[in-house]
């Protein structure tokens, strides 16, 4: 019967593989908690398309002036917008981009030209390429009202400059995969992107103070970039529009050539995986080496105080931490950001504004700066649990003493990364005065347990697997991330109209002492929230097991 079988049509294979897709998210939304996961992402892509129709009106406007003032060749700097923000976004967002792995595709009888456009077509199924299509399609608008003539132009040009950004993004992202096999490379490239996404804040610090003498050596690296693929397609509009069609007709071919060119690159990358290429950082094998049993110093236990579930379960986090690079590394971006945004809006002489922010409101806006990046990991505690979760529901330990052990350590971690970031800032600027820190550090005690016990609950409830040492398509759950803003949303709005008290009533100790109330009120709720969370593990064992171990 394999003999007499035919096999179908390219696109027949495409509409097959769609199909089946759809069956299979289909069948996820069954899930109580994958549909949980789909209403926070829905309420998450509700404000992305503001903001990307926020950026769709600059884009139509920009256009649409560009145009009609005689200025057409800056058009080429919308282009360059869009070409940034498509290559650089699924980079800075890679946990957020699209989590699906192609070689699963071939179990399928596929032919290697449907695997290379199954491929290539879900480069659009991102964020990225979404907003980006967005931006175009309203470019084109605002050049047509501006000047109806260049339509033509204008979709030729968009459409071969989307087919170039896909193709783009999909060989970089395919190669990346490729180069970040290995664990050593993908912490190397990750300390160097930390390194990147840090210095790209000094840059308008930088622009302020050395901009004027640095015009001339940026007025002769701009006419290089007149080679590459937006400053093409802003050639060849502008030509277009000067019924110049040299200019058009050398932008159109440049943007072909780059099509070209990528689509050559991405085809043997894509060739190399359909021949069955492995990915994988298994060690060769090799001979055990007998190690000595350790001993352990009870009496030289920094953890003594605590019961031994508690500090097993503690250890464990910590190393679960230091093995972790990706957050290893993350722990050094508090004090990083204390030190950038000082310089900018606080100090004697700030680069981003004319008067300094005082420190008494300063002060207190750092420090929930600081809170809203380090309490996000508390919200999916048991993210790198992985099938070890199992290990919790067999052990002779209760999730009241699981949660403690986690939570200790993120306390311990709030507590050295908020006390440098505190000394950073005291050296940079100066504390604010001591009702105003009292106060400050009475309401990090009240958001820190508050949150705590919201965010055990959300790690029941809505957990999602992350794994070690990997960047890519690691997301939360939409639902967590949707609970964690709300939490932090409200606690802020909670604390910020306290903070202010002091001017209302002219007590300046009053924000310190209702702080200190709530900060006692919040730390007796989640001594008496640890019971109930250990009974809802149970009944969420089923959800947990399943999420976690897959």
């Amino acid at each position: 019967m394999a003999d007499v079988a035919q096999l179908p049509g390219v696109w027949e294979q495409i509409r097959l593989v769609a199909g089946l897709r759809w069956r299979i998210l289909g069948n996820n939304l069954r899930k109580k908690h994958n549909q949980w996961d789909l209403i926070g992402m829905i309420f998450a892509g509700i404000f992305a398309g503001l903001f990307v129709i926020g950026i769709c009106v600059a884009f139509y406007f920009g256009a649409y002036a560009f145009l009609s003032g005689g200025r057409e060749a800056w058009i080429a700097l919308l282009f360059w917008g869009i070409f940034l923000s498509w290559q650089l976004f699924p980079i800075f967002t890679a946990g957020f981009g699209v989590g699906f792995d192609f070689r699963t595709l071939l179990r399928f009888p596929l032919s290697l030209r449907a695997f290379y456009i199954i491929g290539l077509a879900y480069g659009i199924a991102d964020f990225a390429a979404l907003a980006s299509i967005c931006w175009l399609i309203a470019m084109i608008i605002g050049a047509t009202v501006a000047n109806p003539d260049v339509l033509p132009a204008m979709l030729v040009i968009s459409g071969l400059f989307l087919l170039m950004n896909i193709t783009l993004e999909r060989m970089i992202g395919s190669w990346l995969e490729r180069i970040l096999a290995r664990r050593r490379a993908r912490e190397m490239f990750f300390a160097l992107f930390i390194l990147f996404a840090v210095s790209v804040q000094f840059i308008n610090p930088l622009v302020q103070r050395y901009g004027r003498t640095a015009q001339p050596w940026v007025r002769q690296v701009v006419p290089c970039l007149s080679v590459f693929p937006p400053s093409l397609a802003g050639r060849a509009i502008a030509g277009a529009v000067q019924h110049n069609f040299t200019d058009t007709l050398l932008g159109v071919a440049g943007i072909s050539a780059y099509v070209l060119l990528f689509s050559v690159f991405l085809w043997l990358r894509f060739a190399t995986q359909y021949r069955g290429e492995e990915l994988s950082e298994s060690a060769a094998p090799a001979r055990a080496i007998v190690r000595p049993a350790s001993r352990t110093d009870e009496k030289s236990d920094a953890l003594r105080l605590l019961t031994p579930q508690v500090a097993a379960v503690l250890r464990k986090e910590f190393r679960y931490l230091t093995r972790n690079s990706f957050a290893f590394f993350l722990l050094i971006m508090p004090p990083v950001f204390v030190l950038l945004f000082t310089t900018q809006f606080a100090g004697k002489h700030p680069t981003a504004m004319k008067h300094p922010v005082s420190t008494e409101f300063f002060f207190p806006g750092m420090m929930a700066y600081l809170l809203l990046i380090l309490m996000a990991p508390a919200y999916n505690s048991f993210a790198y649990d992985g099938k070890g979760i199992q290990t919790f529901f067999t052990a002779p330990v209760s999730f009241r003493e699981v949660f403690l052990g986690k939570n200790l350590l993120q306390v311990g971690m709030l507590a050295f990364e908020l006390g440098l970031s505190i000394i950073a800032f005291s050296y940079l600027v100066g504390l604010p005065s001591l009702p105003v820190l009292l106060a400050t550090l009475a309401a990090i005690v009240f958001n820190i347990a508050g949150q705590l016990t919201i965010a055990n609950w959300s790690s029941l409830c809505f957990p999602r697997k992350l794994n070690f040492g990997q960047m890519r398509g690691q997301r939360q759950s939409g639902m967590a991330v949707l609970v964690s803003f709300g939490t932090q949303i409200l606690l802020g709005g909670i604390s910020a109209p306290i903070l202010f008290m002091s001017r209302w009533t002219g007590d300046r100790w009053l924000p310190a002492e209702v702080f200190a109330f709530l900060a006692a009120a919040a730390i007796a709720g989640y001594s008496s929230s640890l019971a109930p969370l250990a009974g809802l593990a149970e009944k969420k064992k089923e959800t947990l097991i399943d999420a976690l171990s897959r």
